[in-house]
């Protein structure tokens, strides 16, 4: 797809540029060659680099992959460039930093003579990459996604809604998290989910107040720390802070921990955040007691019957082991 006037054959459009066939050609790529290598990333960048330019190809796809026969591209030419110009406005200064990943979409400028004089790459759809000696963050990173998928490269603006989706999602599961804390300490576990300073350290000392009785303390954070095997999203994982009552646990004696869950009989909670603590890196990666016979039989009996398919999966590769030998 073109923008400020028709597509040009290969013949009439910039060595570098997009091939009659839609595909980028990488033996005439050169390495960028403006010179604000050294500088602060700046706007001012932006319009000096893009006065100098006739064309700019923009490919949905990172610069090791800029060849990708499937790679969504657009050209900007024209009276286009002023609009570009504006959307690629960034926080003058930079971050100071760089991403890790590699980026996309890849925006390659090229001169009059189809000399590439620039190249730059999109990062989170948040940033930039290639003004200078770090990362800037975009002015207006959704108005650059929405110009983006006006003109078929629409990649940015799904990983958009992807993200906010997620975002939706974990913040329903932190909600979810500090409503299964006891009530007393509903107050403190918010702190925590949020990854205040200090936060978890006050939250472990008033559950030491509130609850001086061993056995009390460890079955309500066992209870507590079963929350993860019953709450996923689609981005997968265990939030930092849900880890925090398994963490508690484990910082009672083993033989404590062991009896107490051998007492009496656990609530299906109970018996959740105890198959948790199992099949634990913390738990499974350091020296303990075996578990006993019949907190084993328990668990598995639990699992067996009501555990997610991760559960079933962790219990075979752990104090279940025998049941696939």
């Amino acid at each position: 797809m073109s923008d400020g006037g028709p597509a040009l054959d290969r013949e009439d459009r910039p060595l570098g540029a997009a091939l009659s066939n839609g595909r980028y050609a990488p033996a005439v790529t050169n390495a960028p060659t403006t010179d604000s290598a050294d500088e602060a990333p700046s706007t001012a960048v932006v319009e000096r680099v893009l006065a100098k330019a006739a064309e700019v190809l923009i490919i949905e796809a990172s610069v090791d992959d800029l060849d990708r026969a499937d790679a969504r591209r657009t050209v900007v030419s024209g009276q286009a460039m002023t609009e570009l110009v504006r959307l690629l406005a960034v926080v003058d200064g930079g971050t100071g930093d760089r991403c890790r990943c590699r980026g996309w979409p890849t925006i390659l400028v090229f001169d009059t003579t189809g000399r590439e004089i620039a190249q730059w790459s999109l990062h989170h759809q948040t940033g930039i990459r290639g003004l200078g000696n770090c990362d800037a963050d975009l002015r207006d990173g959704p108005a650059l996604t929405d110009w983006l998928a006006e003109r078929g490269l629409t990649r940015s603006r799904e990983v958009q809604q992807m993200l906010a989706q997620q975002a939706t999602e974990e913040e329903a599961r932190r909600g979810e998290w500090v409503k299964a804390a006891p009530s007393d300490l509903a107050q403190p576990a918010e702190a925590a989910s949020h990854r205040e300073t200090d936060a978890e350290d006050r939250l472990a000392e008033l559950v030491a107040q509130r609850y001086p009785d061993p056995m009390k303390r460890i079955l309500m954070l066992v209870a507590w720390a079963g929350f993860p095997a019953r709450h996923t999203t689609t981005m997968g994982g265990t939030p930092w802070y849900e880890l925090a009552p398994q963490r508690m646990v484990l910082a009672e004696p083993t033989e404590l921990i062991l009896d107490v869950l051998t007492r009496a009989p656990l609530t299906p909670s109970e018996l959740d955040g105890a198959a948790e603590l199992f099949t634990s890196f913390a738990w499974t990666t350091s020296p303990h007691t075996d578990i006993p016979e019949s907190l084993k039989s328990a668990l598995i009996a639990h699992v067996t019957a009501t555990g997610t398919d991760p559960m079933k999966f962790q219990m075979r590769h752990g104090y279940g082991a025998e049941l696939t030998e």
